[in-house]
């Protein structure tokens, strides 16, 4: 049931994987008009691959709604733009000195810390850009843009970012850790879960149970990002591993142990799972990306 599970929220992430690298695509054809540098990179930062999970959960929570792909496509463009920024800006030496993201030289590498600077601030602006012109009613555009604002900013994954690059060389707790997480990888797929619920003007009790499906959605993702990072290697994860461990960061692993990680990650899963079942519409598809994420190997 897993493997199937698994191969079903495979197959609809290939497709939106295309979809969404050809709607990349066209609106970076729109919004660059010079053969820069610049542009280089925005696009080499942008279309380098990636699972693309954030506009998955978009599009699949407006599904839910009713609401069709095209008029949820401006919020899956935008968080995607702001993840890929974020990853440009966190490979940075200041940051997390990387060298390899998705089995590529990371944007400052392959171009250099200036440029890939400007790359990153060039996503985060677009993204916000898209949402504001964006052929939707004005009231879900400015709650689009506050949320994605929310999610982003100093009080979501740029508090995270903040709070992991403090954490190096520290101890910290369970609570901490998972608060950090919380925001640095969390915040955005909150924002992917509830855009849906945004755009259906859904009731606040269907915004919340997203919410908290995506929250240990959230949780998940890191525990086994953290188990990945633990047992994997360059090669198969596509970034360079066991930098945590090397700053001596705390994480889920360091902190919990293997088989202690490994049942955090299962009972993330039961408490996503529980949130969606208050939810009167089919959840099947957010309930199998759960075990996708559960057992995902890279």
């Amino acid at each position: 049931v897993i493997m199937m599970q698994s191969t079903v929220v495979a197959a609809r992430l290939a497709a939106h994987q295309a979809t969404m690298e050809t709607a990349l695509k066209d609106l970076f054809q729109r919004y660059t008009s010079t053969a820069s540098s610049l542009d280089a990179a925005v696009q080499y930062a942008a279309l380098q691959g990636g699972k693309r999970i954030r506009p998955l959960l978009v599009l699949e929570s407006a599904a839910l709604f009713g609401i069709a792909p095209d008029n949820a496509m401006p919020a899956a463009l935008a968080v995607e733009l702001i993840h890929c920024y974020s990853l440009v800006h966190d490979d940075l030496p200041a940051m997390d000195n990387s060298d390899l993201r998705r089995g590529k030289p990371t944007c400052h590498r392959q171009f250099d810390e200036a440029t890939a600077i400007l790359a990153g601030d060039t996503l985060l602006t677009l993204a916000f850009q898209v949402l504001a012109e964006a052929d939707l009613a004005a009231d879900i555009r400015c709650n689009l843009i506050t949320a994605q604002a929310q999610a982003a900013g100093g009080q979501g994954m740029i508090e995270g970012q903040a709070l992991d690059l403090a954490a190096e060389g520290q101890t910290l707790d369970l609570a901490a850790i998972s608060y950090l997480q919380q925001r640095k990888t969390g915040a955005l797929i909150e924002f992917s879960c509830t855009a849906g619920a945004i755009l259906a003007r859904a009731s606040q009790a269907q915004h919340q149970a997203l919410a908290h499906y995506a929250r240990h959605l959230g949780l998940l993702f890191q525990i086994t990002d953290d188990l990945l990072d633990h047992h994997g290697n360059s090669a198969t994860m596509g970034k360079n591993t066991g930098q945590d461990r090397v700053a001596g960061k705390a994480t889920f692993v360091s902190l919990l142990g293997v088989h202690g990680a490994a049942q955090a990650a299962a009972e993330a899963v039961k408490i996503a799972q529980t949130a969606l079942q208050s939810l009167p519409v089919d959840t099947s598809l957010l309930q199998d990306v759960l075990h996708f994420v559960l057992h995902r190997t890279h």
